[in-house]
């Protein structure tokens, strides 16, 4: 039985979008493959969960859930679009069963497969947003016979067996009196037409298997975990079946400066001990331009300076951005680990004008003493 997706996130029912969004979110730095690799387990609980924060963090598929459960999305992508993996890409795309995510409707041919990708952002692209390039490879329309399947000259012919519903009906009697059963159409396959001159290119399948490149707009404020549904960009469904969906699984990269604590940008502004105690001035870069800090006599080793509304911009459930984060400048303050003769006496000598107790032989030199 399919896990419960307010479960899978560890929510209550009740929760807020904040509270769903700040769970998936930790849940995803856990589970990701690259903290995890070759974690099979891992790697399918991370499915999971972006699945269920994909349905949860919208309010319309959220209350479509809480009514029919993971049921009641089928008609929007639903069911697990990741199951089977990726595989051979030509039994993927062109294999028997039914690997494609539903149909377009009864005697329409069938839905076209749901894809996934990784996309691997800058840290700035991702903070600003930007538009990338991905590569996929999948399935697209046959460009000779324009999707129909029938080779030039000809087209699709209704199912004689059918009469083009693509779905035939069975009446038997049983105990209860008779029982209508309908089912795909086994002469047709349940598309309802039928092909007398396939497509030499397509083999009749009305596509074929193409590396394509999209583009793909990142919102500002994304994060490694997140996932963009691009709707209608997947694979399309054979001889003029609806397209699936492209799931996009975004990572994104460090900077060797700034780290990201939720919606606040944080990076650490080093001082010597003097600078901490008689205070400084410098500029500080940050990703909008530099900003002169100030930092006041006395500041003590782990003070924030907070510059309001420089952080990274909120990204809402419906995609969008609204407002952005702080910036979070830490202060750190570093003590010499090397002192020359002249700079040790007078740290020595400014010890004893505060009275304060310090020894007066290295560390090394003391447990030689103790011993001797």
């Amino acid at each position: 039985m399919a896990q419960d997706f307010y479960e899978l996130l560890g929510v209550a029912r009740d929760a807020s979008p904040d509270d769903i969004k700040k769970a998936y979110r930790k849940l995803a730095r856990e589970l990701h493959p690259d903290k995890n690799p070759g974690n099979k387990e891992a790697e399918e609980k991370f499915k999971q969960v972006s699945r269920a924060y994909e349905v949860l963090r919208d309010q319309e598929s959220r209350e479509r859930y809480d009514r029919f459960g993971e049921a009641g999305m089928s008609g929007a992508g639903g069911g697990d679009p990741f199951a089977g993996g990726f595989g051979d890409i030509i039994d993927a795309f062109f294999g028997g069963g039914s690997p494609f995510g539903g149909r377009s409707g009864p005697g329409g041919p069938p839905r076209g497969q749901d894809l996934e990708v990784v996309l691997d952002v800058s840290f700035v692209d991702a903070v600003f947003g930007s538009q990338q390039e991905v590569s996929v490879r999948t399935a697209v329309a046959c460009d000779d016979c324009s999707g129909s399947g029938a080779a030039r000259g000809t087209a699709p012919t209704t199912c004689s067996e059918c009469r083009g519903t693509g779905q035939v009906r069975r009446v038997r009697q049983s105990m209860l009196g008779q029982m209508v059963t309908t089912s795909a159409c086994p002469r047709c396959g349940g598309v309802g037409e039928m092909i007398a001159s396939p497509c030499a290119t397509c083999r009749g399948e009305g596509r074929t298997i193409k590396e394509v490149s999209l583009t793909v707009e990142v919102p500002a404020g994304i994060d490694t975990g997140q996932t963009l549904r691009l709707t209608g960009r997947g694979a399309v469904g054979p001889r003029g079946g609806g397209a699936g969906d492209l799931y996009v699984h975004l990572r994104v990269a460090a900077h060797d400066r700034w780290r990201r604590e939720e919606d606040d940008l944080v990076t650490d502004v080093p001082v010597s001990i003097v600078q901490a105690a008689l205070g400084t001035e410098f500029d500080l870069e940050t990703l909008d331009g530099v900003e002169h800090l100030v930092v006041p006599a006395g500041v003590q080793h782990g003070h924030e300076f907070t510059l309001r509304g420089r952080g990274v911009p909120r990204l809402t459930s419906a995609g969008r951005s609204r407002g952005r984060g702080n910036l979070r400048a830490r202060v750190l303050v570093e003590v010499p680990t090397k002192l020359s003769g002249e700079e040790r006496d007078l740290l020595r000598r400014f010890a004893e004008l505060r009275g304060e107790e310090v020894t007066s032989e290295g560390l090394v030199a003391k447990i030689k003493s103790a011993f001797s």
